[in-house]
């Protein structure tokens, strides 16, 4: 195996062009889901059909999280990453030719599983150019590269007609371009080894709240990017106006991100998740009379909801981790991972019933409700349990979450330098 470079720069210096196919690809993932979603709305599906449609992606990613590290394993990086960007350029421009229910949640399906394959191969590379000294900044950029290619995917929305096929056309080539950076850098791919095994319920008995919390993250994460073009839309947004929102959720994320996760390193993280659950239902709430106020305020609010509520899934992950021996950690992270998982498979669909039976507003009244009940049952949780002391708190690195529900943690499971795991069935 090649030795790793010893430095930041060095690092950078053989990973920009994996960097650069990354943020490619999230430009094209950031203008997928939101462009679906608004045309959607705009051929008058309901909103739990939308719902339907959104939720599928993120099935698809399950599975594909699951099963590309054994594919990959037999075929090689190249081979998956190559044929999985094919099949998910393909599965967009097919969207373009029917707007069917049954069609879109197939190709929906197919997308996620292809994306999970494509962030794992990506990100496990990336992670496998670094070392223990370089790697925290490496993936810290890897982070700004995320949420730049996100913010920036919504943007291109105003460059045609949702209506149109020329948007669908532009997904396809922004995920066949961002192939070839990374097929054409040098080095040798990561390696894949055998699992380790941790069960879901002992996960559970040892940290109930990190269980919980990553749930309804998950829940409310992959809600909003499904369903939030929808809202925007029938609140009367127009096209451009529905792209800056959900801009804005995106950049209050980077905003707020960092001092979020240095708060939790500094103070009982237990203390800070719940403060940090409670704001966001505040905010969510705020939200409702924003839209009435004016569009300006209206942004100036969902970028705090962002900011708050996108954070915690890194929250999330380090104070499960807080009470975890070290060799625990990849196995739990995956926990985590599937956690989440099922949260964004039901949200949307959740949430958008919510939607067509109560309102286009109830979709943040459900989202308040969500984090409240979270923060309510954390508050439940410090007065059964004593925190973990300060000193034994680990870091709590700032994790990227975006349309996918990719995240930097559900991939350090697979890099050359940590043991691949698969969640233990409970006998």
């Amino acid at each position: 195996m090649p030795r790793r470079p010893a430095t930041f720069r060095a690092a950078l210096a053989s990973s920009w062009a994996i960097l650069l196919g990354f943020g490619i690809l999230m430009l094209g993932d950031g203008l997928q889901g939101t462009l679906l979603a608004v045309r959607a709305d705009l051929e008058g599906f309901s909103a739990t059909l939308t719902g339907l449609v959104m939720s599928s992606f993120y099935l698809g990613f399950l599975l594909g999280s699951i099963m590309t590290p054994r594919i990959t394993i037999k075929v090689g990086h190249v081979r998956v990453f190559a044929a999985y960007a094919a099949l998910s350029s393909t599965a967009i421009l097919v969207q373009s030719l029917a707007v069917t229910v049954p069609l879109w949640i197939a190709m929906r399906l197919i997308s996620g599983f292809c994306f999970a394959g494509l962030y794992i191969v990506a990100e496990s590379w990336l992670n496998d150019r670094a070392n223990n000294e370089s790697r925290g900044k490496l993936l810290s950029l890897y982070m700004v590269v995320t949420y730049i290619g996100v913010g920036a995917g919504q943007l291109l929305l105003n460059l045609a007609d949702p209506l149109e096929f020329q948007l669908f056309i532009l997904v396809s080539i922004l995920i066949s371009v961002a192939v070839v950076p990374l097929l054409l850098s040098a080095g040798s791919p990561p390696t894949f080894h055998d699992s380790v095994r941790i069960s879901l319920i002992e996960l559970f008995r040892l940290t109930p709240l990190g269980i919980v919390s990553m749930f309804s993250v998950g829940l409310v994460t992959a809600t909003f990017f499904a369903l939030g073009p929808v809202y925007a839309q029938r609140i009367g947004l127009d096209i451009r106006d529905t792209s800056y929102f959900m801009t804005a959720a995106v950049l209050g994320t980077v905003l707020l991100q960092g001092p979020i996760g240095a708060l939790s390193d500094r103070y009982d993280r237990r203390t800070i998740l719940t403060l940090v659950m409670i704001l966001t239902s505040l905010s969510a709430l705020a939200c409702i009379p924003a839209e009435q106020a004016s569009t300006p305020v209206l942004f100036i609010a969902i970028a705090l909801f962002g900011g708050l509520a996108f954070p915690l899934y890194s929250i999330c992950i380090a104070y499960t981790n807080d009470h975890l021996n070290p060799n625990q950690m990849i196995a739990a992270s995956g926990a985590l991972v599937l956690v989440g998982g099922l949260g964004a498979i039901a949200g949307p669909v959740l949430f958008a019933m919510i939607m067509d039976q109560y309102g286009t507003q109830s979709l943040f009244w459900s989202i308040a409700a969500v984090h409240a009940m979270t923060g309510l049952f954390a508050i439940f949780r410090m007065i059964r349990r004593a925190p973990v002391p300060l000193d034994k708190q680990g870091h709590c690195t700032a994790t990227a979450v975006h349309p996918s529900g990719s995240a930097i943690e559900s991939v350090q499971q697979h890099t050359s330098e940590e043991t691949e795991f698969e969640l233990d069935e409970e006998k």
